[in-house]
């Protein structure tokens, strides 16, 4: 059982779901001091996260680590998930960055939401001793939710958590979860669907092509990919144009005028586009003409664009291009 003679301090990650938040609740109950640790990049936010420990008043860090992500992500050893989603990878490089954290802050072990079988491939018994060998913290990982169906952990071994008192679930059915939050209160939790941009294949085929034409990014230009049509002009250069008033002002949002090259129709509602990190006349020209078709200035007739590059302002006169011409160019 867990000790009576130290104060156990055990850090979990957290994406803010249900079984993170089960997890930690399962540990504190055995007395045990319990802290999160949750990871930020474009491809996925902490803001479930920190909704969580808001409400059940668990102290958390939020670390942004999207240039020892993107080293992963190029190439993970494991592969990807159906898009480009390195599950497996991923989790290894969390727990590797929450072990350092745990080391550095004097905590005793690592934990997390995990269920055994919960996902057939990210999150079967295989998968998780993935993890958790590449981690580097092999064995300083507790799963407090399946802990009985897994091998025993040094802290259980150690006597800093009560095996006895952790769960045993597996499998893909969320009843016991919710069973298990109505017993201790916990009404306020996230569907467990979605989350990771990564997993979504229209986001997948657009990060493709970032990481085709370009050895250098931006962060904004990861959270462009979220946004708009996307147009593959040329090798060098690429079109964002907004689909909705929403989406413009996303974009507006996104733009660095230092670098990026913004284009918007005059005299007639349309999107707001833009290429990033700006392109020459005769790239601007074509973008210009086909921001054009996507507004609602008349076919067949020349329209006026302004083409904002940093400090220099140009009105271009084209005719529109139809959305249907600009279908083999949609990424």
């Amino acid at each position: 059982m867990a000790s009576d003679t130290k104060n156990v301090r055990a850090l979990g990650l957290c994406s803010g779901g249900l079984d993170s938040i089960l997890a930690a609740l399962v540990l504190r109950n055995q007395g045990i001091e319990v802290e999160w640790i949750t990871f930020e990049t474009p491809f996925f936010s902490a803001e479930k996260a920190r909704r969580a420990a808001r409400l059940n008043d668990i102290p958390i860090t939020v670390k942004r680590i999207l240039p020892t992500y993107l080293e992963m992500l190029k190439n993970p050893p494991a592969g990807y998930g159906k898009q480009m989603n390195p599950c497996m990878d991923c989790h290894a490089l969390m727990f590797r960055l929450a072990g350092e954290e745990m080391q550095a802050r004097g905590f005793d072990f690592l934990f997390s939401g995990e269920v055994s079988g919960q996902r057939p491939m990210s999150q079967n018994k295989n998968s998780l001793r993935y993890v958790e060998k590449n981690s580097g913290f092999d064995g300083d990982i507790v799963r407090p939710l399946s802990a009985r169906n897994l091998p025993i952990t040094r802290p259980e071994t150690e006597g800093l958590v009560d095996r006895e008192r952790l769960l045993n679930l597996s499998g893909r059915s969320r009843k016991p979860q919710l069973e298990l939050a109505a017993r201790w209160g916990v009404t306020d939790f996230p569907s467990p669907a979605g989350g990771c941009l990564l997993t979504e294949k229209g986001y997948a085929a657009r990060l493709r092509d970032l990481f085709e034409h370009q050895d250098t990014y931006r962060d904004a230009e990861f959270f462009l990919l979220a946004h708009g049509r996307h147009l593959r002009l040329n090798t060098g250069h690429k079109l964002i144009v907004g689909r909705s008033k929403v989406e413009n002002q996303k974009i507006e949002d996104l733009i660095d005028s230092a670098v990026d090259t913004e284009f918007r129709v005059q005299n007639w509602p349309g999107p707001v586009s833009l290429v990033p990190n700006g392109c020459d006349d005769p790239t601007a020209r074509q973008a210009a003409a086909i921001c054009a078709g996507y507004s609602k200035a008349p076919t067949g007739e020349p329209a006026e664009v302004l083409v904002i590059q940093g400090d220099r302002q140009t009105i271009l006169s084209v005719v529109p291009t139809t959305p249907r011409d600009n279908k083999p160019l949609l990424l």
